[in-house]
């Protein structure tokens, strides 16, 4: 089997190799592998999920000994019905809230190793505050301002 290089190419090129692809008779895995960005390694540990209640743009959700979020250097995701926020506990009355989608693909973020996050879909990782470490994301996540009183943490925006 031909096998197809990824190089940047026009619309013609691109058509004329797929049209050659088809009458080979292979498979486009075979054919255009190694196209594309990384992808995320497979042993990245999910995030733990927990849901928040919603309301005129501020999320609440109560933060007790058996959360997630319990201890200072925890993170997880937490859903609302009007999204997803990545928050981690940085400090024990300091938490910071990012957007939950990867700027790249808008993928949803689900991994968690080494406080970083990591995008399942190609494998771009960001820090705490959303800070790109590594690509293809072109973008950091954006952050949402936080206050923890009385155990409880409001996300806005």
């Amino acid at each position: 089997m031909k096998e197809i290089k990824c190089t940047a190419q026009t619309r013609r090129s691109f058509c004329t190799q797929a049209a050659t692809f088809a009458l080979l008779g292979g498979t486009a895995a075979a054919a255009f592998s190694g196209c594309g960005g990384p992808t995320a390694p497979s042993d990245v540990p999910s995030l733990p999920s927990v849901s928040a209640t919603r309301t005129s743009g501020v999320t609440a959700l109560a933060i007790d000994t058996g959360s997630p979020l319990a201890t200072v250097g925890s993170a997880a995701r937490v859903v609302t019905s009007g999204g997803t926020f990545l928050v981690a506990r940085t400090g024990q009355e300091v938490f910071v809230a990012l957007a939950a989608i990867c700027t790249h693909e808008t993928c949803a973020i689900t991994g968690f190793r080494s406080q970083t996050y990591v995008c399942p879909c190609h494998g771009s990782t960001f820090d705490l505050n959303g800070r790109v470490l590594g690509g293809p994301a072109p973008s950091p996540l954006r952050q949402y301002a936080t206050q923890f009183t009385g155990g409880v943490l409001t996300i806005t925006g």
